[in-house]
């Protein structure tokens, strides 16, 4: 089974503090994640002064202002992310952060080598024809998006130059925290069948029971948002894990990818001991004499060690005994 690639998403949940924003990183290396995954715009070039916060945004930050008013708050300058990458080249994970404008992805290009398109951007014509030139690794979030969508997106990264083998498709719900009922994951499955590109999944959900499930079904990427506390101000804390619980899904994803195998069935090395004990063997049911042949009133199947494999029973029954048997003795041929 391929390494599932497992990205910690930081978001805005550094609450545009650069500080923070390390402290994040720090979290996600302690968990082992293989990247920490942040988000790049300029307010300016993103929003309109206008544009109506989500339900879900003035749910969970309890204040109501402008979309804009919100984010431009959690916006980081271009000289923190210089920083955050150095900080993360130090730390040895990956750092990514998604463009969410042409200017944010023209500074990024020089940064990262595998770019994120977030699902809000997935008909930004303009945005993926830049992405799609830069011919790198691409992973594309659907969340909110029909089949027929997800196709045009693809289309148009495809013709700007990458390739569908550097492009990983990922299902997603996009309502913070999504509802189970509407999580659909079977639809990761589907994706990957009709586009034929690889497959993962954006968790919105809280806990980690879907990631690790989506990790069974075939993802080859996870993102999940995490915080350094649910409680924090922001649109986002509340539907992220906490470090710990970030560390139990990462540990629980590794052990997927090892119960899931290579798909053979064979007996296993950990098997191979408990054959002896826990298996049947045929065995004398009473005192056997030499010469007496085997009838099923003298041989019988027990636990008793490695020896005849009651499969051979007809072979068996009606054969003469070698040599004296004692009551439960293994029988030999």
């Amino acid at each position: 089974m391929k390494k599932v690639f497992i990205i910690a998403e930081a978001g805005v949940n550094h609450n545009g503090k650069l500080d923070l924003a390390k402290k994040l990183v720090d979290v996600a290396v302690d968990s082992k994640a293989d990247a920490v995954k942040f988000q790049t715009w300029n307010t300016d070039l993103l929003l309109t002064q206008s544009a109506k916060q989500a339900r879900y945004q003035t749910s969970n930050t309890g204040i109501e202002e402008s979309q804009f008013q919100m984010v431009k708050k959690l916006e980081l300058p271009h000289s923190d992310f210089l920083r955050l990458k150095e900080y993360c080249d130090m730390k040895q994970i990956i750092f990514m952060s998604t463009p969410d404008d042409l200017e944010s992805a023209n500074f990024l290009s020089n940064l990262q080598n595998i770019f994120k398109i977030g699902s809000g951007a997935i008909t930004d014509l303009h945005l993926l024809r830049y992405v799609g030139g830069l011919k790198k690794s691409i992973i594309l979030s659907t969340g909110m998006a029909t089949i027929n969508e997800i196709g045009d997106a693809l289309e148009v990264l495809e013709r700007a130059g990458t390739p569908k083998n550097r492009i990983t498709i990922l299902h997603c719900t996009s309502e913070y925290p999504a509802p189970m009922s509407d999580v659909n994951l079977r639809a990761m499955s589907s994706m990957g069948e009709t586009f034929g590109t690889e497959v993962g999944y954006s968790d919105h959900t809280l806990g980690i029971e879907v990631a690790t499930a989506a990790v069974a079904l075939g993802a080859t990427v996870i993102e999940k948002h995490f915080t350094l506390d649910v409680n924090l101000p922001g649109p986002d804390h509340m539907a992220s894990l906490n470090p710990i619980e970030l560390k139990s899904m990462i540990t629980a994803i590794r052990n997927i990818e090892l119960a899931m195998g290579d798909g053979v069935k064979r007996v296993m090395p950990s098997e191979i001991e408990n054959r002896t004990v826990v298996r049947k063997a045929i065995v004398a049911s009473r005192a056997i004499g030499a010469g007496e042949l085997f009838t099923a009133d003298n041989i019988t199947t027990k636990r008793a060690g490695d020896g005849i494999s009651p499969m051979r029973w007809d072979e068996v029954f009606g054969m003469t005994a070698i040599r004296s048997f004692s009551e439960e003795e293994l029988i030999e041929l």
